[in-house]
């Protein structure tokens, strides 16, 4: 690509204009073509995503697929008279041009309806103009940064400044690092699209969270339930690992520290389903307490939610006698509990553990929830579930 690059390059004018139209939902493949075109000699001077992608196509599903092409306009880096330009650019003096310039570009593509992926990587436009408008940059050793630790600063700029987007006025320095990953994760993805899996691919509601606190027995690793738990595992929000390793960067975050939020194998991350999370919420012991400390059989699976619910109840030192579930330990775990007990219709216990124990007295949580409620895709549980809890808010008093 430099070489094809560097040839279109030679043959424009130096006031003229080139556009490469580039769809790709992965960074890797955008570190490789700006890599290109900075290497051509070309100065980018923004970018602009044109709707162009079909969105049932067969890739689009479940990923953050571009829904549109990213245009990104160039122009050589040459004078007048057709000389390439050498200019030394200070790495401290670039950084602090970023932030501003993405703080102008994200809220402009937002008022166009520009979100998710197409909207992350519109902003690489006018970031690399900040990059590209240098033969190099050097750090203050005189070392030069590489474009590879740029973009990590690009990516980090735009985590912030989408999260502020995303909240608004609500305070999201208030919320921990799993409620901004999530936001920025389903963000990400966008909300435009309808992320839920076929019917093929899901169980129910009551059967994927009755298979979150039902073991398997070890011996039934070809039985129908365990198929059952295999579709379950391929519900959830997925993203590339490295679009999800920069997203969670950008945010401070460490993926390895989030396996009971999110899932990687290989080259694919997986933001689990709420139901996948309810053995987390609800207690490590849940699966032991709801059979006794022994192991079921396949039938006892189907009992419903309501019987799995009433006797992890019991076991967990009567927990909902009292005042339901012990609260989780952030307020994403929180909002997901209550989404948990709306789901499996544990109306009583939704309101021990938003008014008795306080949980919905935290003006954080109802900020979250809502803000979900935005995010989570339409026709998906996890939008029912939050619309169902918001709805028990006035009619609780909270």
């Amino acid at each position: 690509m430099a070489i094809a690059l560097k040839t279109a390059r030679d043959c424009v004018h130096p006031s003229g204009i080139g556009v490469v139209v580039y769809a790709e939902g992965t960074p890797a493949g955008w570190e490789a073509i700006l890599g290109a075109i900075i290497d051509a000699e070309w100065t980018v001077t923004s970018s602009w995503p044109i709707d162009t992608e079909m969105a049932n196509r067969t890739q689009a599903h479940d990923s953050a697929s571009l829904q549109s092409s990213i245009h990104i306009v160039c122009r050589p880096r040459e004078d007048a008279s057709g000389v390439v330009t050498e200019s030394v650019g200070e790495w401290r003096d670039v950084l602090g041009e970023l932030p501003p310039r993405i703080h102008e570009w994200m809220p402009r593509l937002a008022a166009e309806g520009v979100v998710g992926a197409d909207a992350i990587f519109a902003c690489l436009g006018p970031a690399l103009e900040i990059f590209s408008r240098y033969s190099r940059v050097e750090k203050a050793n005189g070392e030069p940064a590489t474009l590879h630790e740029y973009l990590e600063f690009v990516w980090a700029a735009v985590s912030t400044e989408a999260l502020s987007l995303i909240f608004k006025d609500a305070d999201a320095v208030g919320l921990e690092p799993d409620a901004r990953l999530t936001a920025m994760w389903l963000w990400t993805l966008g909300n435009a699209r309808d992320q839920k899996n076929s019917d093929n691919q899901r169980v129910s509601d009551i059967d994927r969270l009755s298979n979150e606190l039902a073991p398997t027995d070890a011996n039934d690793d070809e039985s129908e339930d365990d198929s059952s738990v295999k579709k379950v595992n391929r519900a959830g929000y997925f993203l590339e690992f490295d679009a999800a390793r920069k997203i969670a960067q950008g945010l401070g975050v460490h993926l390895e520290s989030c396996q009971s939020l999110v899932e990687v194998k290989g080259e694919i991350s997986r933001l689990l389903p709420v139901a996948e999370r309810t053995q987390y919420l609800f207690g490590k012991d849940t699966q032991a307490a709801t059979t006794g400390g022994g192991r079921r059989k396949k039938k006892a699976q189907q009992r419903s939610l309501f019987e799995e619910l009433g006797e992890a109840d019991v076991a967990e030192a009567g927990w909902g006698e009292i005042k339901g579930p012990p609260a989780g330990n952030t307020i994403l775990d929180r909002v997901h509990q209550a989404m948990i007990l709306f789901a499996a219709n544990r109306g009583e216990l939704l309101k021990r553990f938003l008014v008795e124990d306080g949980v919905g007295k935290d003006s954080r949580f109802w900020k979250l929830a809502d803000n979900l409620n935005k995010l989570y895709p339409p026709g998906t549980e996890e939008r029912r579930w939050v619309e169902g809890v918001l709805a028990r808010k006035k009619g609780l008093g909270l």
